[in-house]
């Protein structure tokens, strides 16, 4: 069950009407209204520490997507869905004309459920849960467009109502266009996300970041959002948070520190300058954030793959787990491992190998979509 004591519910009388008018330009220069409907306001996104009915997943099948990478990164999804069901279900979407292949990797362990998947990034195209104080279970849905237009999306763009009817909730539109992974949450009224992935002309042209955040407060039940400036066109996700920084409970912020790069490259200066941005950031109390800066591995795999995510910040929460990426850099892994054991104190951490994951720019956490349980 949610713990819903924790989230002064009060508060969320305050956040916004039902639904929400902005006025604001077209990308041909009209003026023009859009009304999305959001969820009444006793809807919230809980945190991803929160109990868990299930885990939902994608198996990829697309080799125009994947290349000659595609096996390995079946086997890895396989891999992460096996470890997650060992502390809870896992629900996948998988293509009917791979449904043999997902069925072979995961056999009993895996519920597999026929749906148009085109990739394997489950936080991005499928929809947050969000929960009320009653115990009822709703959805919110972030328009998938390709990551601003970058990779065929056209079944992508679906599996958010997929994920809704079969979960049995209504699917709420927010209006926006956008990918899970750009959100961060902890579940106590503040949300965390980059400009780079939000105020970009590629997803939501003429938007200004405040119509941004106060759509996106109302619609999933928070306060306030806080903004960080990301980087836009360096990766396909324009600078998603889940690999800058993390909620590990409302007063700590987990964040990316790059070691092995040097100042002047994008991702050094990237992290550095995220890190002064969170430091300057309060809790809704007014205390400064406390801090847990996990250091990417110096050495990993595949050092020849520009697209490669070694990114530690990349884990995910399930029950009585925490399941990360380990990269082949023992003594980074090992210190990683122990610093993530030390945030999460009542969870076994568990390192796993999925360099086929990572392989293609993501993660775990990018490669996984909680269903809270209620």
């Amino acid at each position: 069950m949610v713990d819903l004591g924790r989230r002064q519910l009060v508060r969320l009388g305050v956040v916004g009407p039902v639904a929400i008018s902005l006025t604001r330009c077209t990308s041909d220069g009209r003026s023009g209204v859009l009304e999305p409907t959001v969820p009444r306001p006793e809807f919230f996104l809980p945190a991803e520490e929160e109990p868990h009915a299930a885990t939902w997943m994608c198996f990829p099948g697309r080799r125009t997507v994947w290349g000659q990478y595609l096996e390995e990164a079946q086997e890895s999804i396989a891999t992460i869905a096996l470890t997650v069901a060992e502390f809870e279900p896992v629900r996948m979407l998988v293509r009917p004309r791979d449904r043999a292949i997902a069925a072979d990797l995961v056999g009993s362990d895996v519920e597999l459920i026929e749906a148009p998947v085109d990739d394997l990034w489950a936080r991005d195209t499928l929809p947050l849960f969000l929960v009320s104080d009653d115990g009822e279970l709703s959805a919110a849905r972030v328009e998938f467009n390709g990551w601003g237009g970058k990779q065929t999306h056209q079944g992508d763009a679906t599996l958010a109502g997929v994920v809704a009817d079969a979960a049995g909730v209504s699917l709420v539109e927010t209006g926006l266009v956008g990918e899970g992974g750009g959100l961060e949450t902890d579940g106590d009224g503040t949300l965390l996300a980059a400009r780079s992935s939000w105020v970009n002309d590629n997803r939501n042209p003429g938007w200004s970041e405040d119509e941004i955040a106060e759509v996106l407060t109302s619609a999933l039940g928070a306060d306030r959002l806080l903004w960080v400036d990301g980087v836009a066109g360096e990766d396909i996700t324009d600078g998603h948070i889940d690999t800058l920084a993390r909620f590990a409970n409302p007063q700590t912020i987990v964040h990316e520190y790059t070691s092995y790069t040097e100042p002047g490259e994008t991702w050094y200066d990237l992290a550095q300058a995220t890190a002064e941005e969170l430091a300057a950031f309060r809790t809704l109390g007014g205390q400064p954030y406390d801090f847990v800066a996990l250091t990417q591995p110096a050495t990993n795999r595949q050092p020849n793959n520009a697209d490669f995510l070694a990114s530690y910040v990349n884990y995910y929460v399930c029950n009585g787990a925490l399941i990360m990426s380990a990269f082949g850099d023992e003594a980074a892994d090992r210190r990683a491992q122990e610093q993530l054991g030390e945030l999460y104190p009542d969870r076994e951490v568990v390192a796993i190998n999925v360099d086929g994951v990572s392989a293609g720019g993501g993660g775990i956490h990018c490669a996984t979509q909680q269903e809270p349980a209620v």
